[in-house]
Formats: C-alpha cells, sequence, structure tokens
C-alpha cells in the first residue's frame, strides 16, 4: 500500500510574526526546518482545527486521491473552513495524459485493463505492483475530476486552467484572494511555455 502514500499532502500556513507551516499527510514526514511542524491527518476531517485558522491552505494534485466525489467534496469544505485563502490544483480529467500513470487515455480504460497494466508493467510514477488486489487498490484511488465538478466544489472561486500545448492540463483553484476578484479576475488560463 506504499504506493498509495502522497508526500506533503496539506499544506497549512499561518502568517504572524513567523510562519508556522503544518505539513497534513497520511504518514509522519519528518521534519527539520523550523517553524514546520509535521502531523498526519485527513483533508476530508480537520476538526481538531478552528474556522479559518490558517491564512493559507495549498494543496496540489491531492484532491484526486481522497476518494469518490462525496469524500473530495467532504475536503473542499474541510480546505475551505480551515483556510481564510486557498491555493488548491488538480489535474483535469480530459487531459490526454493521465498524470500518474504517464500513458495517453489510461484514466479512460476499463478497470480491469488499468490493474493489468500496472500489475505487469512498471507506468508511470508507479512500479509494477504484482499484487492484483493492491493494483486494483490504486488504480481505484485515483479519481481526477472535470472543470463542471471543480467549479461546483468551489463555487464562489477563482479557477485558473493551466494549459499544455493548448489543452487544459490541470485546474488552479483560488479562494480568499479578494484582491482578484477586485481586479476582475474571475477566472483565466495559466500557460505554461513549451520546453525548447
Amino acid at each position: 500500500m506504499k504506493n498509495l502514500l502522497r508526500p506533503f499532502s496539506i499544506l497549512l500556513l499561518t502568517i504572524q510574526k513567523q510562519a508556522k507551516i503544518v505539513l497534513r499527510n497520511v504518514s509522519k514526514v519528518v521534519v527539520t526546518i523550523p517553524n514546520f511542524e509535521s502531523m498526519i491527518g485527513d483533508g476530508r476531517n480537520m476538526s481538531e482545527f478552528k474556522d479559518k485558522e490558517f491564512d493559507i491552505v495549498f494543496s496540489n494534485s491531492v484532491l484526486e486521491h481522497v476518494g469518490d466525489y462525496e469524500q473530495q467534496h467532504k475536503m473542499a469544505e474541510e480546505v475551505n473552513r480551515v483556510g481564510k485563502r486557498l491555493f488548491l490544483q488538480t489535474p483535469n480529467l480530459f487531459f490526454p495524459i493521465e498524470p500518474h500513470f504517464l500513458l495517453p487515455f489510461f484514466q479512460f480504460l476499463p478497470l480491469n485493463s488499468k490493474v493489468f497494466l500496472i500489475n505487469h508493467f512498471t507506468i508511470g510514477w508507479y512500479q509494477k505492483v504484482p499484487d492484483k488486489q493492491e493494483a486494483k487498490e490504486i488504480v481505484s484511488s485515483i479519481k481526477l475530476l472535470t472543470e463542471k465538478e471543480i467549479t461546483t466544489l468551489f463555487p464562489g472561486a477563482i479557477i485558473y486552467k493551466e494549459k499544455l500545448f493548448g489543452l487544459t492540463k490541470s485546474f488552479v483553484v483560488l479562494e480568499g484572494w479578494a484582491h482578484l476578484a477586485l481586479c476582475g479576475i474571475k477566472s483565466a488560463t495559466m500557460n505554461i511555455p513549451d520546453s525548447p
């Protein structure tokens, strides 16, 4: 099951005289940097924190790992509850290259085909997984989202579309950044320059 663990799943920041940075993850991460704290936890339940306790919640490619849409909704509610501002990134279901397995259209294959592939080959970020049940758990644990699902989960947010070769690669959700809305930015596109 080690393939299911994510390194820094959610970053919670409190900015006062000195920033306090909390790394919330499904497993303990050893940190030696001053003002950093590592804690075990789940982004769908952060009941130990008060409303708006953190100045910024940062989450990069985590939302697609927490379960089905209902579980993703729980995480969306929690990150909005504990943070004054939110920066969340998640891959787009309809980008042709699946970002975890790095295969074209892998996300649209039948479950048994996905299991067969990672059961027999090292694919993307995953080593070959000989145990079929573990392979099934891995491929079933990732639920990529559509733009409609993201805008439903974060109805008041600014949604940036991160583009690669003109296609939306991922979505960046910004909540609580009022100055962006005051500038008239409601949604935008970020382009990644093509490599030389």
